[in-house]
């Protein structure tokens, strides 16, 4: 339990914890109560979640800008496409195509971290870097619309994306379960991100994650300390690039489709967006910020559509301005004070 309520995270004690069993047990329940649609639209927000860890990962606790999370969310997407519509979803082969796609996006993010890290890139250039392999991915997929541009059964289809693309499914005696955009992927889903939230709150209050934090305050004095920056920063990288990865394929499992608008100058920006929000060097206030944001932009989309990405900016400018820590980091920084100082004032009565 120490690990989960160490210093690099906000939320500890019988309070925070009794607070997040109660949002598990809602999550749960949701779906008694709503319809497929709205299940299957929160599946939706649930999967963009992963990404904004793995930038939480990446950015707020390691100091790397990277503008590379929709590369690597669609590396994964169309290595998963290409692997299932080659080998079909018999037999669970669907979830060796998820390992096997967030593979491919963790090998490409270790290739492309090691030229980054190991090549003394940091700050704005790193950002440049990444934002740029990240326009040429999505500029290479969107020409792959020949018939040349196949990998076995799975045509790439340029810009206008690929399809076909098989839901995720569970073996399972008496036939398989498929995960498709309602009930089961929605347990499926909010499982693994219960998982994987409870997993980096372990990690990042870990010697890694605590070496990670000195390198992003100081990365001079954690070298002279003796710590190879470098490899710390890598595998932060490869990481929060996974995180991506499994968006992609949770994604693409979701709608059977990908396209190369998702790897667009847009879509890079958006979760800086996101994270910056909720609050960088937090993981609880990335994943509150992120749902809060998702929710809001789908709101503006659906009402007022060209006033949306507007809106996304100007929150971002607002942010920085504000509150450079995040606009829920700060609340939730405020109400931790007020209750501390609450407390206080009852103990010393």
């Amino acid at each position: 339990m120490t690990l989960l309520e160490g210093p690099q995270t906000l939320g500890r004690g019988p309070g925070f914890w009794s607070v997040f069993a109660l949002v598990i047990a809602a999550a749960i329940a949701y779906p008694s109560f709503a319809d497929g649609y709205d299940v299957g639209n929160n599946v939706y927000f649930f999967n963009w979640i992963f990404m904004a860890l793995g930038l939480s990962l990446i950015w707020g606790y390691g100091g790397a800008l990277s503008f590379g999370q929709t590369a690597f969310f669609g590396v994964a997407a169309y290595a998963y496409g290409v692997l299932t519509i080659n080998l079909g979803d018999a037999y669970g082969l669907t979830l060796f195509s998820f390992v096997a796609a967030v593979g491919v996006s963790a090998l490409f993010a270790a290739i492309l971290g090691y030229f980054l890290f190991f090549g003394r890139i940091s700050g704005v250039f790193l950002g440049i870097v990444t934002l740029s392999v990240t326009l040429v991915l999505e500029r290479f997929m969107a020409q792959t619309a020949g018939p040349q541009w196949r990998i076995g059964e799975a045509r790439l289809n340029g810009f206008n994306g690929m399809g076909g693309m098989p839901s995720l499914t569970i073996p399972w005696p008496g036939g398989d379960i498929v995960l498709f955009p309602d009930v089961q992927l929605y347990y499926f889903t909010l499982a693994l991100l219960v998982v994987v939230y409870l997993a980096l709150r372990i990690l990042v209050n870990s010697r890694f994650g605590n070496v990670l934090v000195a390198i992003r305050e100081n990365p001079e004095r954690a070298e002279m300390l003796g710590y190879d920056i470098r490899k710390y920063q890598l595998a932060a990288f490869v990481i929060g690039s996974s995180l991506a990865g499994v968006s992609g394929v949770l994604y693409t499992s979701w709608g059977n489709y990908i396209t190369p608008a998702s790897m667009g100058m847009t879509a890079a920006a958006l979760p800086i967006v996101w994270v910056a929000v909720g609050g960088r060097s937090d993981l609880t206030t990335t994943l509150v910020g992120t749902l809060v944001v998702l929710f809001g932009f789908q709101a503006l989309t659906v009402y007022g559509s060209q006033y949306a990405l507007i809106v996304m900016g100007l929150l971002l400018v607002i942010t920085v301005l504000v509150a450079p820590n995040g606009l829920i980091y700060g609340l939730a920084s405020l109400m931790s004070g007020r209750l501390r100082r609450r407390n206080a004032a009852r103990e010393g009565l």
